[in-house]
């Protein structure tokens, strides 16, 4: 077991089985090596150079992008948090922050390096490597989807398959059905996975090998991938999905079972830590806007009409976020990560149906369209003993949708407010639906970058995508954390300048300790 030296931090270390053994068949003019790698996160705040200390001779620092200025700086601007400034923000820009197009990784054996050399820990490059440690002649693969469904899980299938077959020669790859029960002699249904077996299934949501949940044995899947000399196990799915691949690998590592272990990150929450992207997340987004369509239209036929959708987002809200951004519609976004009272979203309802619009003293806004993340607002609509669990662990939420149709409409009665109240819940046909054309060649991009990774002998991780380049990141890393839906961010920002929605209501739930994004 060797792991790759391309990384000074050693945070971000690929586990390989051992050197390439075998010639790639691949036609390839550019193979990756594993000198290549990707800057995890080359985004800076620009500090004065007097600030900071002479970098050593083999070091050459980059010379600072400067925006040209329009006038000078003795005018505040709109988007700071002066009193002068109409609008709400959490924070505002910096001109001294800047994210730079390109950072090319300094290298340098001085034990001591000037200390933006390595600002940003460096992950290995996903790719076509020039030698194999795995013969695809022999080499016998399995795959698994597990937990829920997600736009993608076919592409994903399709696309391995496919990279696998016709441009490896791989030829003995076997889906396993029903996730990880599929890697248990008792409940296992093989199916043979062949060109032909997945010729058209990219054109139908779901997966063709179905799902589960809950855990099983990591002894047990052990024994069976060792009986049917399985060298390659492709898992499709969450971070609990990625959590049992590890304790797979981990089992057969203790065997001296040498197996490539390759997870390909399922989460149409888009949560999956250090990632730019998953995949289904930018269908799940334009699937929700049917929904939130006809939620705005019912809300506007009405007098005081309120339209509240739920949608996806356990504990990140980045598919509300950007689905509300994509609307244009939406005026109250409630997420995950936002620490909001049932007071404050009535007041909002009633200010917008008796307050005149700024400028327009005879006109109310007098329609409503909120947004609620499935995951928000559990400190409200939970009871305090909790819902227990499901198979995979997961806290059960209360379905805050309902709660909030049910009190909201409570609360303005009492006021006596008139209204009318549309609630809807598009969930379920969001995640088994089609992918669109950019998350399907996300996912074909996805399959292929798995199998060369697998067929060079890396195992214990997953692929991904960092700063639009595809990466090999271990298991262990992006299973530490949730991404967040950063509310100081620049994509929450864009959100309370076109919707106006009270700043105080956008304060960061407290109860949620995981990095933001």
């Amino acid at each position: 077991m060797t792991e790759a030296a391309s990384n000074p931090s050693g945070a971000f270390y690929i586990r390989t089985l051992g050197d390439g053994r075998y010639p790639s068949p691949l036609p390839c003019e550019a193979f990756v090596s594993e000198d290549d790698v990707v800057v995890l996160r080359p985004s800076f705040k620009l500090v004065r150079v007097s600030d900071t200390p002479s970098p050593p001779p083999n070091i050459t620092s980059p010379t600072p992008l400067r925006l040209p200025a329009t006038g000078p700086d003795s005018t505040p601007s709109p988007a700071t948090n002066g009193s002068q400034s109409p609008l709400s923000t959490n924070t505002p820009s910096s001109e001294g922050s800047l994210a730079l197009p390109r950072i090319i990784p300094i290298r340098t054996s001085s034990p001591s390096p000037h200390p933006d050399a390595f600002a940003s820990p460096l992950v290995e490059k996903a790719g076509p490597r020039a030698a194999l440690y795995w013969d695809p002649k022999t080499v016998r693969v399995a795959v698994v989807t597990c937990g829920g469904l997600c736009p993608g899980l076919n592409n994903v299938i399709r696309g391995l398959v496919n990279t696998l077959w016709y441009r490896y020669g791989v030829q003995n790859i076997f889906g396993f059905k029903y996730g990880y029960e599929g890697l248990n002699p008792a409940t296992s249904i093989e199916v043979p996975l062949n060109p032909w077996t997945v010729r058209d299934i990219h054109n139908f949501g779901g997966s063709i090998l179905g799902s589960s949940r809950g855990p099983q044995d990591p002894k047990i899947m052990a024994d069976f991938l060792s009986s049917k000399n399985i060298r390659i196990l492709f898992t499709i799915g969450g971070d609990g999905t990625q959590k049992g691949a590890k304790s797979i690998f981990k089992e057969c590592e203790q065997r001296g079972y040498e197996i490539s272990v390759v997870g390909i990150p399922k989460t149409i929450d888009n949560d999956l830590a250090y990632c730019d992207r998953t995949f289904g997340f930018e269908t799940a987004v334009a699937q929700a806007q049917p929904p939130l369509l006809a939620a705005h239209e019912e809300a506007r036929g009405a007098r005081n009409g309120i339209g509240i959708v739920k949608l996806m987002g356990r504990d990140s809200g980045f598919i509300a976020l950007h689905a509300s951004l994509g609307s244009g519609d939406v005026n109250l976004l409630l997420l995950p990560e936002m620490n909001f009272t049932m007071e404050q979203i009535v007041d909002y309802c009633v200010k917008r149906f008796t307050e005149p619009v700024r400028g327009m003293s005879n006109t109310v806004r007098d329609h409503v369209l909120i947004v609620v993340a499935e995951g928000a607002g559990q400190n409200l609509c939970t009871p305090s003993g909790g819902l227990g669990r499901d198979k995979s662990g997961n806290q059960v939420y209360g379905d805050i949708g309902v709660w909030l149709k049910s009190e909201l409409g409570k609360q303005l009665k009492a006021r006596g407010i008139e209204h009318s109240i549309k609630y809807i819940d598009p969930s379920y046909t969001i995640r088994a639906a089609v992918v669109n054309a950019s998350d399907a060649a996300f996912t074909l991009q996805l399959g292929q970058a798995a199998a060369h990774c697998a067929l060079a002998g890396k195992t214990d991780c997953i692929v991904g995508i960092v700063n639009g380049l595809f990466v090999h990141l271990p298991i262990s890393r992006v299973i530490e954390f949730r991404k967040k839906v950063d509310l100081r961010g620049p994509t929450f920002q864009a959100f309370l300048d076109a919707s106006g929605m009270p700043i105080d209501m956008a304060r960061q739930s407290e109860h949620k300790s995981a990095e933001q994004d």
